[in-house]
């Protein structure tokens, strides 16, 4: 498969905080769904004191929403709504978009990169060709799109 999107730019790190920001909104909203829902079906609070298991259940289950949403959007589309409204978009360095195993690894690193508080985020500033730790690692890049018309 050829790559047409060699050409396109790879997203600096002010796009990239801005679909992070939107995405946050997101996520924000469907752990407040979940975590709803989880009361109701208990009764109540979901505290480790009082449930503990459903306490794992509620973090398991905003653990999967977390990954499901990634997931979905990125193999589907290349990008989260955020990321649409940026007009920037994930795919592999060949150029395809991501498998479920990609989204996995490129989530973990993600993690990695946050760790030292953000660093590997922050790396985009000094990298030649303006990419994440967890870009490098799981070879992948954040593209800007060009301007429909």
């Amino acid at each position: 498969m050829s790559d047409p999107t060699t050409s396109y730019p790879t997203a600096g790190l002010l796009r990239r905080l801005g679909a992070m920001t939107y995405d946050l909104l997101l996520v924000a909203a469907i752990a407040l769904v979940v975590t709803g829902a989880l009361m109701l079906a208990t009764g109540g609070p979901i505290t480790p004191e009082q449930s503990p298991i459903a306490y794992v259940v509620l973090r398991l289950t905003l653990l999967l929403s977390l990954v499901g949403f990634f997931g979905f959007f990125w193999t589907r589309r290349g990008q989260t709504l955020g990321m649409a409204a940026w007009r920037i978009r994930l795919e592999r360095d060949d150029g395809r978009k991501l498998t479920w195993a990609n989204a996995l690894q490129r989530l973990a690193a993600a993690c990695l990169s946050w760790l030292p508080a953000g660093l590997g985020f922050l790396w985009v500033l000094v990298d030649r060709s303006r990419l994440a730790w967890h870009d490098r690692l799981t070879r992948t890049r954040v593209i800007v799109e060009p301007k429909k018309p």
